[in-house]
């Protein structure tokens, strides 16, 4: 295949970036925050253009110097959105996701590819969502949101990843997304078995056999907790049932001779083993760095299978060799029908007209629904309250929170002041 050239943003160690080679596309840019990921990228593509720093900044790259880029693609960070987090969204110094979505204005990419969390997918993001979806079709790209499974792309991990694709008209056509690979999903033990048993253990392959399921999703971590480990309780007790110690990563494969300790499940994984369970062929990728820096690079990771599979896509799409599908411009996706509502309107809206607006459009919504669609927005935008008499309330939606590139913006002295812990 003839490549096409992307700019990766926020591209950690390399997942997403091995994934879309493999689909075809070269790298034109890639661009890191953390040191550690910025070394192992350099060290596996030792031709590829690596920029270390804050994405956000000039200091580190120009967008406009990438005008009509074949894809602009990234991997932005997850914790503003992730189920077990705080989920601040547009008020989280860490959220980049508006600000990629924003760069198509500047870049204009042909295709633009992001991947997140499956907490973005949640209803208190809705409105998020629609106003990215909303921001694209103004810049004339065709845009859909889909949650993939990693499992059903040959990965042996329950890894969840809500995954954003957008294509200009022409290209949009042209794309549809991958399927589920058929037949049976790789598991822990059919994965693993051959390196489990790599240091001499004799007990590898009867460790193999106990281990026939998938794994529960590797979590990298932060700079914020402690050394490597599988994970939160829930995790460790799903580890546990595969015959795995989750209570941290090991340096090596068990030896000859080396009994399961009293107490413990099971041997630990090492790097290189849960490496092939985010989906690296054994010996592909090399990981620099301690083995707690290493252990997180791999485990934040956009598995290299999964963005194959939706990169192969997107080549196929921008190639126009892809089944051709006709694109419905009169149905539109609603994520959020009250910020819709509310986008629309040109003048403050009262609790009884968003009621009667929506079931006119065909929305159910009682009070307290539209109360709670209120509270989710206006923790992503601003929303303004103007008191009627009889003391009701007219509402009207202000500014998108989240930082897109403005100078003046919180999100600058935030991250300034956290840089060292952002991962």
């Amino acid at each position: 295949m003839s490549k096409l050239l992307a700019v990766e943003i926020c591209a950690g160690a390399g997942g997403q970036a091995l994934g879309l080679e493999r689909a075809g596309f070269g790298h034109k840019l890639a661009v890191e925050l953390d040191p550690n990921a910025a070394a192992t990228l350099r060290h596996n593509r030792k031709d590829w253009h690596v920029a270390e720093g804050d994405v956000a900044s000039r200091d580190v790259w120009h967008p406009e110097e990438y005008h009509g880029i074949d894809l602009l693609a990234g991997g932005v960070p997850c914790p503003p959105f992730t189920i077990a987090g705080k989920q601040l969204g547009a008020t989280d110094e860490r959220d980049l996701f508006a600000w990629a979505v924003s760069q198509v204005k500047t870049v204009e990419p042909k295709a633009l590819l992001l991947e997140n969390v499956r907490g973005l997918s949640a209803n208190r993001f809705a409105a998020y969502r629609q106003h990215v979806l909303d921001e694209l079709q103004r810049c004339g790209y065709v845009a859909s949101w889909r949650l993939l499974q990693a499992s059903d792309f040959g990965v042996p991990q329950l890894r969840p990843r809500f995954v954003l694709v957008a294509l200009k008209r022409e290209y949009a056509e042209y794309f549809t997304w991958p399927e589920p690979l058929e037949g049976d999903k790789p598991t822990v033990g059919g994965t693993l078995a051959g390196m489990m048993g790599s240091g001499g253990w004799e007990g590898a392959d009867a460790w193999a056999e106990g281990a026939l399921a998938i794994a529960p999703t590797i979590v990298g971590g932060s700079k914020k907790h402690g050394g490597a480990d599988l994970g939160p309780t829930r995790a460790k007790t799903a580890w546990k049932k595969l015959g795995v110690d989750a209570m941290g990563v090991a340096d090596a494969p068990p030896e000859a001779g080396w009994v399961v300790p009293e107490g413990k499940p099971g041997p630990k994984l090492t790097c290189e083993m849960v490496a092939r369970i985010q989906g690296w062929e054994e010996g592909e990728w090399e990981f620099t760095g301690g083995k707690t820096t290493r252990y997180r690079q791999i485990g934040n990771a956009f598995p290299p299978p999964v963005a194959e599979a939706v990169g192969r896509s997107i080549y196929q799409a921008l190639k126009k060799e892809g089944k051709r599908v006709e694109l419905v411009e009169t149905t539109e996706v609603i994520h959020d029908p009250v910020y819709k509502l509310l986008r629309g309107a040109e003048r403050p809206v009262g609790m009884s007209q968003i009621i009667t607006k929506l079931q006119k459009g065909g929305v159910e919504l009682s009070e307290p629904e539209v109360e709670r669609h209120l509270a989710h927005l206006e923790r992503d935008f601003v929303i303004e309250r103007a008191k009627r008499s009889g003391g009701t309330y007219a509402y009207t939606l202000g500014e998108f929170k989240a930082f897109v590139g403005q100078e003046g913006h919180e999100r600058h002295e935030l991250f300034a002041v956290n840089k060292a812990r952002i991962s």
